[in-house]
């Protein structure tokens, strides 16, 4: 099901410093996602998305957006793709993150996409574009296996097209990685997946991968999640009450020796853990030659 709705403000900012993405703004075009991931932060009670599977679409996002970045003192990372995917398929008909892209690029700003959607590659030319001042593409990998990846991910694309995807931008020059997130205790975080996705990532010349060896579990996200766990990893739901209770954070009990195999496997393959970010003075100081 989708709705059209209007937008009070269409750009966030982010709080700084942002160790991880780089980011100073927020974009969100899309309210709720239709990938269905069954760990997703975003159900979360505290953003009071009440039916998240309903996409609404921000008929004024663009207007908006013109606007904001018009009176942006700061030229920071805008981030595509906070609160849900903005390359889910709905983005195939309506053009909304094209066309963001389109007036991000006008405005000269730099951009981070996070997304596990392959529609990405369409928009290799406004990357391109957007490339001059800075852009980067992180695309979301959680496992190695096809098969897991349609059980946590169901609506997504599998993770070889998320590959193929990455190595596709990486061809056309992009600036892309893997953000390698949430690992699921007791699912993912066995040390023959971490191996494979850095190992796969290398074969797809991924120039970084974020990693973080666990996930957030809250009011919301919880109960859906322990509800698909029934389903999909009977059996599993139990682990968890018992290791994390009402944990905000819950990361493998295997995190240390995960992180470690991570580190020197992308150290032997030549990627790096972080990502180049954005920097002003630098991109100032190069427009003068």
């Amino acid at each position: 099901m989708t709705e059209i709705i209007k937008a009070k403000t269409i750009l966030g900012t982010v709080k700084q410093p942002d160790h991880w993405f780089g980011n100073s703004y927020n974009l969100n075009l899309y309210r709720g996602c239709s990938h269905g991931c069954i760990y997703c932060d975003s159900r979360s009670t505290c953003y009071q998305i009440q039916d998240f599977d309903t996409i609404q679409i921000k008929g004024n996002a663009l207007e908006l957006l013109h606007k904001e970045l018009r009176s942006k003192k700061k030229r920071g990372t805008i981030s595509f793709g906070s609160m849900n995917d903005c390359y889910m398929p709905i983005e195939a008909k309506q053009q909304l993150t094209r066309k963001a892209l389109q007036i991000v690029a006008h405005h000269k700003f730099p951009v981070h996409i996070i997304t596990k959607g392959t529609l990405v590659t369409r928009d290799i030319d406004l990357l391109k574009e957007i490339g001059k001042v800075y852009s980067a593409v992180s695309i979301t990998i959680t496992t190695a296996d096809d098969d897991l990846a349609k059980q946590i991910e169901p609506n997504a694309p599998t993770s070889s097209e998320r590959f193929a995807a990455l190595n596709q931008l990486r061809k056309e020059g992009i600036y892309a990685g893997i953000t390698l997130m949430p690992i699921l205790p007791f699912i993912n975080d066995t040390e023959e997946n971490i191996r494979q996705l850095v190992e796969l990532a290398a074969e797809n010349n991924a120039a970084y991968i974020i990693a973080s060896m666990g996930m957030t579990i809250r009011e919301g996200q919880r109960e859906y999640f322990y509800k698909k766990l029934d389903k999909e990893f009977p059996g599993i739901k139990e682990k968890y009450t018992s290791t994390f209770g009402d944990n905000y954070g819950c990361g493998s009990p295997n995190g240390k020796r995960l992180q470690e195999i991570f580190k020197s496997t992308c150290f032997k393959y030549g990627i790096s853990t972080k990502m180049k970010f954005y920097q002003p003075e630098l991109n100032s100081q190069m427009t003068l030659f």
